[in-house]
């Protein structure tokens, strides 16, 4: 196995073309999924599921990643990589919970708390030695915080205190 450095193998049992288009598809994804919450003036938007669904990928070619790396298949370590990923998972969630508020009838944090789960998972893609997997995260990450905030304020999609159309709906039926 060629190396960058000791400890940081460039190699994945998955291509990484394959791994690529995993991430990015959960990109794509959770933009639809998010675009239709923001559509209906929800506090979780766009920003916020891609983040999640993006993470979640990470996580799940992490376990991949993890049953087939060799430092794991040796006879003397017994390894569970999803109880790894399990427990990231949940002290991250512990963490991001604290960051989500309720206030004046407004959600604030969300996408904090999702961000916040995103780079636990790619700590822990860095700290397995999967670089790649954590280089192409973050950047998707950054793509969709920093290119999509410039696009909701261009075309005003986080503006909350316009009625939803199912609010307005309502209204009109009362």
């Amino acid at each position: 196995m060629e190396s960058l450095a000791p400890g940081f193998e460039n190699s994945t049992y998955l291509p990484f073309s394959g791994i690529a288009m995993r991430l990015f598809l959960a990109t794509l994804l959770g933009a639809v999924i998010g675009f239709e919450r923001e559509w209906h003036r929800r506090p979780a938007g766009l920003r916020t599921h891609i983040l999640v669904c993006l993470a979640a990928a990470t996580a799940a070619v992490l376990t991949i990643e993890i049953a087939h790396a060799t430092p794991f298949n040796e006879g003397s370590i017994r390894v569970d990589p999803v109880r790894l990923i399990e427990a990231v998972t949940a002290g991250v969630a512990f963490l991001a919970a604290g960051f989500i508020v309720f206030s004046r009838g407004e959600v604030h944090g969300l996408t904090t708390a999702a961000g916040m789960w995103l780079a636990g998972a790619v700590g822990l893609a860095c700290g397995l030695g999967f670089w790649q997997i954590a280089l192409l995260a973050t950047l998707l990450g950054i793509a969709v915080l920093w290119i999509l905030r410039l696009l909701e304020w261009r075309f005003d999609l986080n503006n909350h205190d316009k009625p939803s159309p199912d609010d307005a709906s309502a209204k009109q039926k009362q």
